[in-house]
């Protein structure tokens, strides 16, 4: 029940569009008009500059970071409900019920997790490879995936318990899911 609980909290904080929020707060824009329509800080950004962009990647960073370093770091759950709860927010952020069960991404709500997870370890080596990958080869779906999959070993060598393989596991299906028109396309 508690894990329940715990999933519930994490999935409807994941799941406010706080982006498309803040950016229509912040400019009047909706982030939804542009970019891949989706609403993300990426989106915000481009709707909305620079502020609104930056404060939309915190708010949905910290989204996912609160539940999931509540209920680990904390609390102490662990086990399968933990890799349950670790999927909350971004499951929520990318099927958001505020927004008929579209959504963005989710990239910023899974470093979010792994802040919660982990503080700073797999989030500085997410940081670190979304921005080499994307300097280097500038398409965002690979540049996405070739992360998830520097995260993945970083997490073998580093952190290797069995909740954490399931966790990015999961994640990186959704992420090629939530990629996949853009994985297809040939550039």
């Amino acid at each position: 029940m508690i894990a329940l609980l715990w999933f519930m909290f994490a999935f409807f904080l994941g799941s406010l569009p706080l982006s498309v929020w803040v950016t229509q707060w912040m400019t009047g824009n909706d982030p939804r008009a542009v970019g891949d329509h989706n609403p993300g800080a990426t989106n915000a950004l481009k709707a909305g500059g620079k502020a609104a962009g930056l404060v939309a990647l915190m708010l949905d960073v910290t989204k996912a970071a609160l539940p999931i370093g509540l209920a680990y770091q904390i609390f102490h759950l662990q086990g399968w409900q933990m890799v349950l709860i670790a999927l909350a927010p971004t499951l929520g952020h990318a099927y958001s019920p505020f927004l008929h069960f579209k959504g963005g991404k989710a990239l910023a709500t899974i470093l979010g997790v792994w802040i919660g997870l982990t503080t700073w370890g797999v989030p500085l080596v997410a940081l670190a490879g979304i921005t080499f990958w994307y300097l280097t080869i500038k398409h965002s779906g690979w540049s996405a995936v070739l992360t998830m999959i520097g995260m993945a070993v970083y997490i073998y060598i580093a952190h290797p318990l069995p909740i954490f393989f399931w966790v990015i596991g999961l994640q990186f299906i959704l992420v090629i899911w939530k990629h996949r028109r853009e994985l297809a396309a040939r550039r």
